[in-house]
């Protein structure tokens, strides 16, 4: 029989690994990349863009890819970047006024919305795309409660 006295270091020193094992996991998940960033808010249909830049430093908001994005989404950008025609023209492509405060501070008549078609809703629904300068782009898919910056091109 062995050592009773190496069995239980050798079952202190397993003990030990597995809590720093579970430490570091648990730390990991919650300061990693992909890990949200205090003050915004998230929710489990927004994608998260895999980058080493998680937050776009111009906004404050969270960077999505546009690959990320749900296809209708893409199809919104494409329909944007061609300059129409939109399926809610009297909406589309009019002036946002941010009053919620959750994009950059900008001019009136900065910002313009787009409608994001969400399947199975009876009316426009929650999803928009917003536009300010040509190369700034932000998603939301609950009507204006929280942003992230479309990443275009990834």
């Amino acid at each position: 029989m062995k050592n009773p006295r190496s069995r239980s270091t050798l079952l202190a020193v397993l003990a030990v690994a597995v809590i720093v094992l579970a430490w570091v996991v648990v730390r990991v998940g919650t300061t990693g990349p992909d890990a949200a960033q205090p003050g915004s808010r998230t929710n489990a249909t927004t994608p998260v863009v895999t980058s080493t830049e998680t937050t776009d430093p111009a906004s404050g908001l969270p960077w999505i890819a546009e690959s990320a994005l749900p296809s209708q989404a893409r199809d919104t950008l494409r329909l944007i970047r061609a300059g129409g025609p939109y399926p809610y023209p009297r909406n589309d492509d009019q002036t946002f006024r941010n009053s919620e405060g959750l994009l950059p501070r900008q001019p009136n008549g900065y910002y313009r919305e787009y409608t994001v078609k969400t399947p199975g809703s009876s009316d426009r629904g929650a999803r928009r795309i917003i536009t300010g300068a040509p190369d700034e782009k932000f998603w939301t898919d609950d009507h204006y409660d929280s942003f992230s910056r479309i990443r275009e091109g990834s």
